[in-house]
């Protein structure tokens, strides 16, 4: 079967046979699902099952992939002779709660005119609701002290180790109380009605509560409330829930194993039609352990409760080999992992390869583009070896794509380092997009110099960020200086333009009193007194233009800081997407302003530079922050964690860190992230305290909390996320794929077990 000149799989032709009813579908990694999905909404709006007033609604999961499917869909709809932007609507879940929850706030308690607060705001709330009950109740936490900690180590943990401690623990209750729609009203009447004490559900509440105080005193809600605020309202409006289920009369869930209960149960009651199709890769389930997310939900789904189960198997993205080594995968995982509990981790379907005449056929088997490497490596020969093997590779491969995958950013910035010292191109997609973060960097290096206009250093990297068009490397755009070269050496580098800028730049750092160069007087003028040196006169001349555009600069700092940075980026930036972000760091840092009005303009530098450093993420207008597409950086290296990078492929991929620390197995060896030093028995405090919150709204007499249980529980859905993990790590590889391991900071992490086990299957399969 054919579709707008596509030749469809067997597999995707049954799944277009779809007419209504629930179907669940199962699809590996490559295997078109997103054009499927695209495929049956378009054919549902073409074929005449919806009428004029209504939509197929398509919801998925981040914003880059709704402009993915409304593309798609169009396009098919267009090729159809139809008008291509109509009978459908393409939302994240986020995007519809907020949809629901604006057309009826009084229903969720909310004035008409609720401010949602982004991100950045609501970690701040969180922050401060955490460190004050850190304030309040200095001690609390000792209890959970190991009993080797004496009086001085007490006082450091608690100085330098429990605020983060608190921090994420605060995150994880606050949203699991959110999506079991849980006030921290209802909380406290169970918690007063708990026959034991549960200190860290207590410790919970309390900064749920002012967290939630924080919010309503500014009339705002985060977006885990608009979820639940959704859900309130389709419970308590028949009417309006039954005029939602009349215009979408079909919806087709993406990504259905990253929901979670509250998610599933918006779509369930949107979808009392019984029309909804929900599509999924419960083997690429990999944030569960960190948000709300349940990949059961999924299997439930597809198990229990779908009139029809279809599979999506076939997949042209990787080399057979790769395919092997995934389903491998599967199967000892299944059948043999010595841990029990994480056995059920990864399921059928097997990957299977495509056939001779498929138009995305599979690249050409090769067993020696496969590598396991067992060798040893401390961190740092681990990093350098990867380094080395891509700065032989990528000279004869600049047509080719490449990563680097990790399983955590710091680890990423360490391959970043190498590679800049290597002096190989590279691309960072570990955060906020590079671009994203240059363009914040550059603003907030500007209104740092103007928040301390009295500072040499500032007033250099102020003058790099008005040149930055003068670097050669995009990432030093920032205000950095690439070297601190004196004036001789630098003329030695290959751009005249490079030259000039970095002697002014060192110029001006060594100016000693910024003032004698910006207001000077008639016995302070720094730049004619260096106009009567030996200084080449270009220099002179560009000190000049410089004095002219800081002058201005200073002119505009009494504007509120919303028009300072928009005044700002009139100069500094030409690309469409620059402008369109400093538009949006503007209504980012007036929202600051509001919020915290004993902040100056040090205060609001510093919360550009949390962006620029990559601390919070920071969602941008470049393309990249849109959905990034690898085929863009052929012949760089995608610097990535394996987390971001689901979804993508690269014709060569590096694993690293592939450790039983950074991928525990439930081995009596294992150690977890999550399970901190200075906390006895192994305790993870994060869990432990959802577990006391389970406990708290328990009706059951045999539910009650049993101190390490969740521990224990925590420890195996962790290793069973770190399967499916390797699994994403893998099947990102079309053709080459690399996987090492280190020993860690302590020297002392092992091979993760299920790489140990597939060393050793590919050593025997293949006598190498």
């Amino acid at each position: 079967m054919t579709l707008n000149n596509f030749t469809l799989r067997p597999s995707q032709t049954d799944i277009l046979r779809y007419r209504g009813g629930k179907l669940g579908i199962s699809a590996v990694p490559g295997s078109g699902k997103t054009f499927t999905l695209s495929a049956l909404a378009a054919q549902l709006i073409t074929s005449g099952a919806i009428a004029t007033d209504q939509d197929v609604l398509i919801v998925t999961l981040v914003n880059s992939a709704v402009d993915n499917f409304s593309a798609r869909i169009g396009k098919m709809i267009e090729a159809r002779g139809l008008i291509p932007h109509l009978g459908y609507r393409v939302r994240t879940l986020h995007g519809l709660a907020h949809d629901i929850v604006r057309e009826k706030p009084a229903l969720a308690g909310l004035e008409e005119r609720f401010q949602i607060v982004d991100e950045r705001e609501a970690e701040f709330i969180r922050k401060e609701a955490a460190n004050a009950w850190l304030t309040t109740f200095p001690n609390n936490l000792d209890e959970y002290f190991g009993g080797d900690l004496d009086d001085s180590k007490r006082d450091w943990v608690r100085r330098q180790q429990l605020p983060d401690l608190a921090h994420s623990l605060a995150l994880a209750f606050i949203r699991s109380c959110k999506n079991l729609a849980i006030t921290p009203e209802d909380l406290r009447q169970r918690l007063n009605n708990a026959p034991a004490p549960l200190p860290l559900a207590e410790m919970g509440w309390w900064i749920y509560d002012k967290y939630q105080q924080a919010l309503r005193y500014r009339g705002a809600v985060d977006f885990d409330d608009l979820i639940a605020f959704a859900y309130k309202i389709l419970q308590s409006d028949p009417e309006y829930l039954a005029r939602l289920q009349y215009r979408f009369p079909f919806i087709l869930e993406d990504e259905a194993q990253d929901s979670s209960e509250i998610q599933e149960n918006i779509l369930r009651l949107l979808a009392g039609h019984g029309n909804w199709v929900r599509v999924g890769d419960p083997n690429q389930a990999i944030f569960e352990t960190f948000t709300t997310a349940n990949p059961k939900l999924l299997k439930n789904f597809i198990a229990s409760e779908a009139d029809y189960k279809n599979e999506l198997p076939v997949s042209g993205r990787s080399q057979p080999h790769i395919i092997e080594l995934a389903n491998y995968l599967i199967d000892w995982t299944n059948a043999s992992h010595p841990a029990r509990a994480c056995r059920d981790a990864l399921s059928i379907p097997h990957i299977q390869a495509t056939s001779p005449e498929d138009p995305q056929p599979n690249p050409p088997a090769d067993p020696e583009a496969i590598r396991l490497i067992s060798k040893k490596f401390t961190p740092e020969e681990e990093t350098e070896a990867i380094v080395n093997s891509i700065k032989k590779w990528l000279p004869d491969h600049q047509d080719s794509t490449v990563a680097v995958l990790v399983p955590r950013n710091t680890r990423g910035f360490e391959v970043i380092e190498a590679l800049k010292r290597h002096k190989i191109d590279y691309v960072d997609v570990l955060a906020s997009t590079n671009k994203t973060r240059v363009a914040a960097g550059a603003i907030a290096n500007v209104i740092a110099y103007l928040s301390d206009p009295t500072s040499p250093t500032k007033l250099s990297r102020a003058y790099q960020v008005w040149r930055r068009d003068w670097r050669d490397d995009p990432s030093l755009r920032d205000g950095d200086l690439p070297s601190k070269q004196s004036p001789k050496v630098a003329w030695r580098i290959a751009s005249q333009e490079e030259v000039l800028l970095t002697i002014t730049a060192e110029l001006l750092r060594k100016v000693g009193e910024a003032e004698t160069f910006v207001a000077p007087n008639q016995d302070h003028d720094w730049l004619a007194t260096l106009s009567e040196s030996e200084a080449e006169e270009e220099v002179i001349q560009e000190l000049s233009q410089f004095k002219v555009a800081i002058n201005r600069w200073l002119n505009a700092v009494t504007l509120p800081i919303d028009q300072l940075i928009l005044t700002l980026a009139q100069e500094l930036f030409t690309d469409a997407a620059d402008l369109a972000l400093a538009h949006k760091l503007a209504l980012v840092l007036r929202r600051a302003a509001d919020d915290h009005a004993d902040w100056r303009l040090p205060e609001l530098t510093a919360e550009l530079g949390v962006i620029a450093r990559n601390e919070r993420r920071f969602i941008g207008f470049s393309s990249d922050d849109s959905g990034f597409n690898p085929e863009a950086h052929k012949g760089k290296v995608v610097v990535t964690t394996m987390h971001k990078a689901k979804g993508l492929e690269w014709d060569r991929v590096y694993m690293l860190s592939v450790n039983n620390y950074d991928f525990p197995s439930l081995q009596p060896y294992d150690r977890y992230i999550s399970e901190k030093w200075f906390v006895r028995n192994g305790l993870n405090l994060e869990a432990e305290g959802l577990a006391q919150l389970k406990a708290a709204l328990s009706t059951g007499e045999f539910d009650w909390y049993e101190e390490g249980a969740a521990s224990l529980s925590a420890r195996e859905d962790y290793s069973r996320e770190r399967l499916r993990l390797l699994y994403v790590g893998i099947t990102r590889a079309k053709k080459d794929l690399i996987v090492t391991w280190n020993s860690g900071r302590k020297g002392d992490a092992t091979p993760n077990l299920a790489l140990s086990e597939l060393m050793g299957w590919w050593k025997e399969i293949h006598n190498r």
